[in-house]
């Protein structure tokens, strides 16, 4: 196949009308741990670029890409157009991003004093203004809004004013011009991760949002692109009664954590009784409460949708890529020093190299898939499955428009 010039010609439409697979990416929260499953997309871009030629990016392979907080971010970076309507970031682009501006974002206070002014700092608001965060995304997304983006993109947060999730996606924004707000806003709403980064207000037309974390609502955002899809399903073909199971074999899915620290044992039930309010908001520099409720969230996800693919025995549809043994400080979502930056990428690099994982139904622990191979192997595989639903689709294309244009003439 010969190397892509400018944007794809395939239109936006539903993958069940013009394809036989539907393709997600989806990626975690998680701060820093942005870098994780930044190497691991630039691994997967490299795949595809061998396979595709040098032009090939992400978003011209997933009909949908989800990201929750730092992982929406990672999104629209990855969805976002320039000025000659290709993706502004490949994947390559994502490490070195956030390794400069990670430590800008997350300006680190050294020695005794600087951890009293954390504490102080935390009682009285966030811990971070977030004043680099809005700027940078502001000055890199610029006025790009949901429409634009060059696949569909679904990115969760929470709109606390409200007090329910408000879901921005592509698919909804090219209808409903309530949702369709520029990207740096989504951005700057999904990361707005209670205690570190303050709750992000903006008006989109006539329409107020108060948002914070999409982490609240999806830390693991794969579900939420499912049932987006499948919204989609539901509109386009509204004979439709309900999806057949058979339906979920369609789904070609690659699920990319940020890391956790379950084989650490942060905290346990002992020390956890004697919390109250403060310690429940800040142990030993992290913050308990927000750490539960998003490894929660991304845990839960990922036990339902192994539950349903091994059920419907098509778990190999399914890849999730997470590494389950961070050390305290690789863990935080903001020490974003040097030295903890260069581990987490070193900690993605290795990542590949671990064999295939799948999470116990019974003990939640993640256990090696035998005959799975590494990730990097099964990668590889699922790059060739994008690549050959890539041009099984531009063959499509092209025979509808011929059919198209026949029908026209006569």
């Amino acid at each position: 196949m010969e190397e892509m010039e400018g944007q794809s010609s395939l239109p936006q439409i539903l993958p069940s009308r013009y394809g036989n697979l539907i393709t997600v990416l989806s990626i975690d929260g998680g701060g820093i741990r942005g870098l994780i499953p930044a190497i691991i997309l630039e691994f997967l871009e490299s795949q595809l670029q061998e396979l595709d030629g040098n032009d090939a990016r992400l978003a011209d392979y997933f009909d949908v890409i989800a990201g929750t907080s730092t992982g929406g971010l990672v999104a629209s970076m990855l969805a976002a157009p320039d000025e000659n309507k290709r993706p502004l970031f490949a994947a390559k682009d994502i490490k070195p991003f956030y390794l400069k501006h990670c430590p800008k974002i997350f300006p680190q206070r050294r020695g005794i004093f600087g951890k009293l002014w954390s504490m102080v700092k935390l009682v009285w608001g966030p811990k971070y203004d977030g004043k680099y965060l809005h700027k940078l995304l502001r000055a890199q997304l610029k006025e790009t809004k949901l429409h634009e983006t060059l696949t569909n993109v679904v990115i969760p947060t929470f709109d606390i004013k409200r007090s329910r999730p408000t879901i921005f996606s592509t698919y909804e924004a090219k209808t409903d011009p309530c949702i369709d707000a520029r990207l740096s806003d989504i951005c700057i709403g999904t990361s707005a991760a209670p205690t570190y980064l303050p709750a992000y207000w903006f008006l989109n037309g006539d329409s107020e949002f108060d948002l914070i974390d999409g982490g609240v609502v999806a830390n693991n955002p794969t579900f939420v692109a499912i049932n987006e899809v499948m919204k989609q399903i539901y509109d386009v073909n509204p004979d439709v009664s309900q999806i057949e199971p058979v339906d979920y074999k369609r789904f070609r899915i690659i699920s990319l954590g940020t890391g956790s620290a379950k084989k650490e044992h942060k905290y346990d039930a002992k020390s956890a009784a004697k919390w109250g309010v403060f310690g429940w908001f800040l142990h030993q520099g992290s913050t308990p409460v927000v750490d539960v409720f998003t490894q929660a969230s991304s845990d839960m996800v990922d036990r339902d949708i192994s539950l349903v693919t091994q059920a419907l025995k098509c778990e190999e549809f399914y890849l999730r890529i997470q590494e389950d043994e961070l050390k305290e400080k690789e863990s935080s979502v903001d020490i974003s020093t040097k030295e903890n930056l260069k581990k987490l990428v070193n900690i993605g690099k290795k990542l590949l190299k671990k064999p295939v994982s799948r999470i116990n139904m019974k003990t939640g622990d993640y256990e090696q898939v035998q005959n799975g191979g590494t990730n990097e192997e099964a990668l590889r595989r699922f790059a060739k499955i994008l690549s050959g639903q890539r041009k099984f689709r531009e063959q499509n294309y092209q025979q509808i428009s011929k059919s198209r244009g026949s029908s026209s003439q006569s």
